[in-house]
């Protein structure tokens, strides 16, 4: 077997391995682009309005909740549901209080956490399930336990609430895992699907130049070199073969 044969056999396998990703590429590049982001993050059914100011007038003190809370590291005055409060960021997470009192709000009880899906979700649907979960899906990678608000909608929207702060942390839905799957597929991490440098993208864009340096080596060989020289003439003598004939 020649230099010749071996290069073009590695080219040739080189380019099926390398055209199914490309394909994936393309594939999953249009599924991405089909759908608008503020659909995929759940963001079109989610309520958007500036908060309401904050009235001058005396509040509890912050120090009082301050003391309240293990590892305080910064203290927010904010509405809630309609009514001022205090959230208080600790090492724990965040924990709400009332900034009237200075009552403990957190951990919130499944009532107010119904009130804060309900306030934030602006859909055609209702609110079919509202769970407490100390093992999520992997749709949700942050602090657990979360509270998951369902709701029987076209989409299945689902709002992950902590039940601290009563903050909607993550929004999710159908057209979101869908676009998550086909993320996976494009950035080809399909362990965590946000790893960009992972050893398999590395792994073919080596590839992908071991592809083109093989080309380079067979565009070069005497057969090659032909072929371009003929060309060439082609070119030259205005898309005419020796003998008057064009190509065809």
């Amino acid at each position: 077997m020649t230099v010749g044969t071996v290069v073009q056999r590695l080219h040739l396998w080189a380019g099926v391995v390398l055209g199914i990703q490309v394909f994936l590429w393309m594939l999953s590049g249009v599924v991405m682009s089909w759908y608008h982001i503020d659909l995929v993050r759940g963001e079109r059914s989610a309520f958007s309005a500036l908060p309401p100011e904050l009235e001058a007038r005396s509040y509890a003190s912050p120090g009082g909740v301050i003391a309240q809370t293990d590892g305080a590291l910064e203290v927010t005055l904010l509405h809630f549901l309609g009514q001022p409060a205090y959230e208080v960021e600790g090492v724990s997470g965040a924990v709400l209080f009332d900034a009237s009192t200075g009552e403990k709000l957190s951990p919130l009880s499944e009532d107010v956490v119904r009130k804060v899906a309900e306030a934030d979700y602006v859909g055609d649907g209702t609110i079919k399930s509202l769970t407490l979960m100390d093992n999520p899906p992997a749709e949700y990678e942050g602090r657990r336990p979360v509270w998951r608000a369902d709701f029987n909608d076209v989409l299945n929207t689902r709002l992950y609430i902590s039940p601290g702060a009563g903050r909607v942390i993550s929004r999710r839905n159908n057209v979101w895992r869908l676009y998550d799957f086909f993320w996976m597929l494009h950035i080809m991490d399909y362990a965590d699907r946000e790893d960009f440098n992972n050893p398999i993208v590395k792994a073919f864009s080596a590839g992908g130049l071991f592809f083109a340096m093989t080309g380079l080596v067979m565009l070069v060989t005497s057969r090659g070199r032909r072929q371009i020289v003929s060309d060439v003439k082609w070119v030259l003598r205005g898309g005419r073969r020796q003998g008057g004939g064009e190509q065809k």
